[in-house]
């Protein structure tokens, strides 16, 4: 059984997964094909290798339309359901819209259906998903291990307004697991990355062990003095 284990002690975001993932050997093609199904107009994906700190590690910029669309969840399901991705990678995009749309109706007060994704709906946020499911796929992870996540602390500017780190919509996702706060005073923690984290993985206390080990580093897009912000993977066989 081939197994991940995401160590999420810097955060974790969309992009910061889909970085991990192309240092641990995935062809950037592989993501971009599985995007391309999406049917997204000017949708792309671009892998570079950087630093943080000092670390090596590689980082995915998505572009997109400026203009692109607000969407609902049934429209990001129906986008999905029609893109013909493997069923797995198809059921696990799903799962992680379906917990991030049900997340999103709680902190406001609404229905499922009424929830308008904004920024999260956004065509980056179909390829963080749906790359990051793609690329698991590519690895042949059947399971997914995570530790205590940092959420951050300090506040950060989303579209209503200014908010304290955690998101409510991170802080809702992660009810019932360990985070903490380190580092510095800024977002680490997305509501993409948590619904990555919470709908395909499981928490444990420490890393499983694994054999024939493959390990990925994803950059974030901020270089913060003093702090390496990377999401670290390390893929194998589960002992």
């Amino acid at each position: 059984m081939t197994a991940a284990y995401v160590d999420a002690a810097s955060g974790v975001s969309g992009d910061m997964f889909l970085g991990a993932l192309v240092d641990a050997g995935v062809d950037p093609g592989v993501l971009q094909r599985a995007v391309d199904r999406l049917g997204v107009d000017g949708l792309r994906l671009t892998a570079v290798t950087t630093r943080r700190n000092g670390v090596a590690a590689t980082k995915v910029d998505v572009t997109y339309p400026v203009q692109d669309e607000v969407r609902g969840l049934r429209e990001v399901l129906a986008i999905i359901v029609a893109s013909g991705l493997a069923p797995d990678v198809a059921a696990a995009a799903t799962s992680v819209f379906r917990r991030l749309a049900a997340a999103e109706a709680v902190v406001h007060g609404v229905s499922v259906d009424e929830v308008h994704f904004h920024e999260v709906g956004a065509a980056d946020a179909l390829a963080d998903v749906v790359g990051t499911a793609a690329g698991l796929h590519e690895l042949g992870v059947t399971r997914l291990f995570v530790g205590s996540v940092n959420v951050g602390s300090g506040t950060v500017a989303c579209e209503h307004g200014v908010l304290p780190v955690p998101a409510p919509a991170t802080a809702k996702l992660l009810e019932g697991w360990r985070t903490h706060v380190a580092g510095p005073a800024r977002e680490l923690t997305t509501p993409t990355g948590a619904a990555l984290l919470t709908a395909l993985g499981r928490q444990v206390a420490a890393p499983p062990r694994l054999r024939g080990l493959t390990r990925g580093r994803g950059a974030g897009r901020s270089d913060p003095p003093g702090w390496a912000n990377l999401l670290r993977l390390v893929v194998g066989e589960a002992a």
